[in-house]
C-alpha cells in the first residue's frame, strides 16, 4: 500500500512541476526560482508571516522606533493574528545585531517545566491517562511561558520607544478587530476543531460561536487587548509577578494543572553567546542548546567537504548528499541536544570542522541506514519568524511559538491566550540528556539564524516550522551561497524535507534504523525523484511541510536592505 500512495504522489509532484517550472520561466529577470522580487530600501525593512504585522513594524521604524522595537510590536501583531504559530503563552528566541555595540547578542526566552512536578509525579499522570508518553495537549505539557520577559529583556537592553507604544497598534486591532488572511484561517480551522472542548476558555476566546474565523471574516480578540494594555501599563512583572500569574495558578490549581505562581516568579530569560562556524567564507550564527539550531551547523560544517556548487541547485547527488548530512546530525541532536544547564552538551566538539570531517566520510552514494551518534556519551509544530532592521544598522533575527500550532488548548479565562505544549518535548528516558526534570527546559525546535561576513552584518534569517527549520537554514545557506541564489529565489526554491530521524524524545539507546523518508517539493523532477529511488532513498511529497521564511540582507556596498517573505505563507517584506 505504501507504494502504491509513493507512486500516486508522485503522478501529483510530476503534475505540479510541469506547472511550477513553466510559470517560473516565464520571468525576464532570468531568476527561475523566485515567485516575485526582492524588497529593497534604504532605512529600514520588516519581513513577517503577516503583512498586517509587517506593517505594524514598518509604522514603528517611521516613527523613531529601532528595529527592536519593530520587532517587538510585530510579535504582539503576530500573537494577535496569527495565534496558530505564536502569542505570549509561548517561548522567543533572537539574534540581535547592535550596530552602536557592534555585537551580536543571542536571547534564550525560553520556559521551565513546573517545579511541584516531579518526574516520578509525571510518571504516575502518564500512566493513568494511559498515554504513551508526554500528552501534547492540555495541562501536563505546559511549561512557564518566556515570550513576555523576552520582549522586555529586548527592549529594556536595546529598545528606543516606549512599550505602550509598541502594544499600541495591536491593542486596536484586537478590540475593533482585523481581517484574517487565508493561510492562518486555514490552520486556525484545524485548531479549534482539536481544541474547542479542552477545559478553560478556548471556544470563548478563540473562536467565533465555536467556528474558527474563516479567510477575510473580521476577528475580534478583547481579552488579548485586556492583557497586552496590562503589559503596557505595568510591564513584565504584570504577568510574572501580578495578575496574570495568579489567574493562571488559580486555573492549574482547579484543572489538575502544576505551574504556580512561584514558577512564574521565578521565570528568567537567559543571555548566550551565539556560536558559529564559516561557511565557505560566511559565518553563520546559530544559538546553543537547548534549541536545534547547532544541528544546521553541524550540516553546514558536512557539506563543506562537497563541492554543491559543481553538483548543481536540484541534483540528485546534491539532493543525496544534503540529505545525508541531515540524518547525520539529526542522530547527535536526538542524543545530545538539552538544558545546558542540566547537561554538558559538547556543543564546540559537535560543531568541529574535524568532527564533520570524520561524519563526511559516511555519506557513500547509496542511503544509508543505522545511523548512530557520532560520539559516545519532532516533526510537528508551527511557529512565527520575523526579521527587521533599521537605519542605524541595527538587526534582529526572531523566533516565536506555541509549538504544535495552537499550543495546548489551554485558554485561562480573561486572558486571551493559548498556553504552548512544549513540555511535551522532553524524554521519559531517565539515562537521556533530555530527560524530564522540574524546573529544567525542555529541547527546542524554534531556532533564529544570522550570518556574518567579514566581521559585518550580511544576512538575518529563518525558516519556521519544527524539524525542518535546521534543515531550512541549510537549504537557504546553500542556495545562495552555492547555487547563486538571490534572497527571494532562496526561499522560493522547492525545499526538499527528511522525516524519521530519531527524536530526542526518544530513549536514549534509540538511532535511526532505515533510511527514513524524503519528501520533495513540486519543483523537483520525477526523473530526480526516480533518481534517488535508485539509491535507496524512500521518496515521497508532502503538503505543508516545508517551513516558512523570512530574511533580511545588507548590502554595505550600496547601503541597501533586501527584504524577501515565504511565498507557502501570508507573510509580506516591506521597507521605505
Amino acid at each position: 500500500m505504501r507504494n502504491i500512495t509513493s507512486f500516486l504522489g508522485f503522478l501529483v509532484l510530476l503534475s505540479c512541476f510541469t506547472f511550477s517550472s513553466q510559470a517560473q520561466a516565464d520571468r525576464v529577470t532570468g531568476e527561475p526560482f523566485a515567485t516575485r522580487s526582492e524588497v529593497i530600501g534604504q532605512n529600514g525593512m520588516v519581513a513577517t508571516s503577516q503583512p498586517l504585522a509587517t506593517q505594524i513594524g514598518l509604522d514603528i521604524l517611521k516613527n523613531g522606533g529601532n528595529a527592536i522595537d519593530a520587532a517587538i510590536a510585530a510579535n504582539a501583531a503576530l500573537g494577535l493574528m496569527e495565534p496558530t504559530g505564536s502569542g505570549i503563552g509561548g517561548d522567543l528566541f533572537a539574534i540581535v545585531w547592535s550596530a552602536e555595540d557592534q555585537k551580536l547578542y543571542g536571547l534564550n526566552a525560553s520556559g521551565r517545566s513546573p517545579k511541584g512536578l516531579s518526574y516520578e509525579q509525571l510518571k504516575k499522570e502518564i500512566n493513568e491517562r494511559d498515554s504513551e508518553g508526554i500528552p501534547a495537549y492540555g495541562v501536563l505539557p505546559i511549561s512557564v511561558p518566556g515570550a513576555v520577559d523576552g520582549w522586555f529583556e529586548l527592549h529594556n537592553k536595546l529598545g528606543n520607544m516606549s512599550m505602550d507604544n509598541l502594544l499600541a497598534p495591536s491593542i486596536e486591532y484586537a478590540r475593533k478587530g482585523f481581517p484574517v488572511s487565508e493561510l492562518i484561517a486555514y490552520y486556525w480551522d484545524i485548531g479549534a476543531r482539536i481544541h474547542n472542548d479542552r477545559p478553560g476558555a478556548f471556544k470563548e476566546e478563540m473562536t467565533i460561536n465555536g467556528e474558527a474565523p474563516e479567510k477575510g471574516e473580521i476577528m475580534k480578540r478583547p481579552e488579548l487587548a485586556d492583557t497586552y494594555e496590562l503589559l503596557a501599563e505595568k510591564g513584565r512583572d504584570a504577568f510574572y509577578n501580578g495578575k496574570i500569574a495568579e489567574m493562571v495558578d488559580a486555573f492549574m490549581r482547579e484543572n489538575g494543572g502544576y505551574l504556580r505562581k512561584k514558577d512564574f516568579e521565578q521565570h528568567t530569560s537567559t543571555w548566550v553567546d551565539p556560536v558559529s562556524v564559516n561557511y565557505r567564507g560566511y559565518d553563520v550564527y546559530e544559538l546553543p542548546p537547548n534549541g536545534q539550531g547547532i544541528a544546521a551547523l553541524q550540516m553546514l560544517q558536512i557539506l563543506e567537504e562537497f563541492n554543491l556548487s559543481e553538483m548543481g541547485y536540484g541534483s540528485v547527488e546534491a539532493l543525496h548528499t544534503m540529505t545525508e548530512a541531515k540524518k547525520l546530525a539529526f542522530e547527535d541532536r536526538a542524543k545530545f541536544y538539552a538544558d545546558m544547564a542540566f547537561s554538558d552538551v559538547p556543543v564546540q566538539k559537535l560543531i568541529s570542522k574535524e568532527y564533520a570531517q570524520k561524519r563526511a566520510k559516511k555519506i557513500g552514494n547509496y542511503a544509508s541506514r543505522n545511523i548512530k551518534p557520532g560520539m559516545s556519551g519532532l516533526e510537528e509544530g508551527d511557529t512565527i519568524y520575523l526579521t527587521t532592521a533599521d537605519k542605524e544598522g541595527n538587526m534582529v533575527s526572531l523566533i516565536q511559538s506555541n509549538f504544535r500550532g495552537m499550543g495546548s488548548g489551554i485558554v485561562v479565562p480573561g486572558t486571551g491566550f493559548v498556553f504552548q505544549d512544549r513540555g511535551e518535548l522532553f524524554s521519559m528516558d531517565p539515562d537521556h540528556a533530555n530527560v524530564y526534570e522540574a524546573g529544567k527546559r525542555p529541547f527546542h525546535t524554534i531556532i533564529p539564524a544570522f550570518v556574518m561576513k567579514d566581521g559585518k552584518p550580511f544576512m538575518s534569517f529563518g525558516v519556521m516550522g519544527g524539524a525542518m527549520q535546521p534543515q531550512g537554514h541549510t537549504q537557504i545557506i546553500t542556495n545562495i551561497i552555492d547555487f547563486g541564489m538571490n534572497l527571494q529565489e532562496a526561499g522560493d526554491a522547492a525545499r526538499w524535507r527528511h522525516t524519521g530521524s530519531t527524536q530526542p524524545t526518544d530513549a536514549a539507546n534509540e538511532y535511526l534504523q532505515d533510511t527514513g523518508t524524503l519528501n520533495l517539493e513540486s519543483g523537483y523532477s520525477y526523473k530526480t525523484a526516480r533518481e534517488l529511488m535508485k539509491r535507496g532513498h524512500d521518496v515521497a511529497f508532502d503538503v505543508g511541510g516545508y517551513g516558512g521564511y523570512q530574511a533580511i540582507m545588507w548590502d554595505a556596498e550600496e547601503g541597501v536592505y533586501y527584504g524577501a517573505s515565504e511565498s507557502r505563507k501570508d507573510g509580506q517584506a516591506s521597507g521605505y
